[in-house]
């Protein structure tokens, strides 16, 4: 049994919001509102006569970029193309990956106590049970978390946090990883917000450090939604154990799980390019820093919040009251309750909106 749609039940507060004579600041959702770097525009209109079917794997020139980029920025090492899979946006891996890996009944797949509510749907889908760890506890002694490895076959991980923006540093990660392998848990990591550290510099799961040098057990996911404003495009990949990926590629030839040439040459192009990045990370920062002020003065902490896309923030009330003062003024934010029991108390206040409708929610809230 699927759980409801969450945004379903924001709905009359979205209505409030919209009442505003200025109308809505919707910072409820991370969707992107920037232009879509020129470069992969362009890419994307090279390859537009794609008459034919493309690969589920892609070109080599593709998951060759994918190990440029990795090994560049990310400080992975020893890395094979064979061993990259783009996929079609970062979500339905994220929703299908049990069932592709033959999780079902019997198995558990474990995500964060506080986290993005498609880990547990993927889990559902499967017909696995699904399962939640606190993440401090897993940091400091995955051994102790409460965490049964004798049914767990699949552990997501995710840092930086959506909602929290916590951050798990390369120790932390190592510490996982060597517990995961020693009791023969795949460890997937959901890195699509790798690019955006504040307050902390993020590590991948595939990082030497973290691996030792081997992606044995490992998989990690990566999105251009948010780097490169490539939400619409549906571009991502995963990267790592070779047999893993082998395992996928099979299933989702069968599944017909591709992504169209035309966006395979704009994944490579914008990872080709990290100017376009730099670019956007400015404008992020100055409508984080901008939000954070306002919020921090209207009474409301900021936790954790130290990469991503978002502000982790609260007052200390139920988070639907929360969500329905700030409404009140039009702005639209997420109630922390979407992401767990855990955050009942928080909502997440998204940075992605333009930077006048950022300036309208600061003069309201300020």
């Amino acid at each position: 049994m699927l759980p409801t749609f969450p945004w379903d039940r924001l709905a009359p507060y979205k209505a409030t919001a919209a009442a505003h004579p200025d109308g809505i600041v919707d910072l409820s959702v991370g969707t992107p509102v920037d232009p879509v770097p020129a470069s992969v525009q362009e890419a994307l209109a090279e390859a537009a006569d794609s008459p034919g079917y493309p690969t589920v794997h892609g070109p080599l020139a593709l998951r060759e970029a994918v190990v440029g980029w990795l090994t560049g920025r990310l400080g992975v090492g020893g890395l094979d193309p064979a061993a990259v899979l783009p996929t079609v946006g970062s979500k339905e891996l994220v929703a299908l990956l049990p069932w592709q890996l033959g999780i079902g009944p019997g198995d558990q797949v474990a995500f964060p106590r506080c986290a993005y509510p498609t880990y547990e749907v993927g889990a559902r889908l499967a017909h696995a049970e699904p399962v939640v760890y606190d993440v401090e506890e897993l940091a400091a002694d995955p051994a102790g978390c409460g965490l049964d490895p004798s049914r767990l076959r699949l552990l997501w991980l995710n840092s930086p946090s959506n909602p929290t923006g916590r951050v798990l540093d390369a120790a932390e990660l190592r510490r996982i990883v060597d517990w995961a392998r020693g009791h023969g848990v795949l460890v997937v990591s959901d890195e699509c917000y790798v690019e955006l550290g504040w307050d902390a510099d993020p590590v991948s799961v595939l990082d030497t450090r973290v691996s030792g040098g081997s992606h044995a057990g490992l998989l990690a996911v990566h999105s251009l939604s948010k780097r490169s404003n490539l939400a619409g495009y549906r571009a991502a990949f995963a990267a790592g154990d070779p047999e893993v990926v082998a395992e996928l590629l099979a299933v989702r030839k069968h599944s017909g799980l591709m992504v169209p040439r035309p966006v395979q040459a704009a994944l490579a192009a914008a990872l080709a390019d990290q100017r376009h990045v730099t670019e956007q990370r400015a404008r992020y920062a100055a409508r984080r820093a901008a939000l954070r002020e306002v919020l921090t003065a209207s009474g409301f902490r900021i936790d954790h919040s130290q990469a991503g896309l978002y502000l982790w923030a609260t007052r200390g009330e139920p988070c639907w009251e929360s969500v329905a003062a700030l409404a009140e003024h039009g702005v639209l934010v997420a109630p922390g309750e979407f992401y767990g029991e855990a955050g009942a108390r928080h909502v997440r206040v998204a940075v992605t909106a333009t930077d006048e409708r950022v300036a309208a929610a600061v003069k309201r809230l300020g």
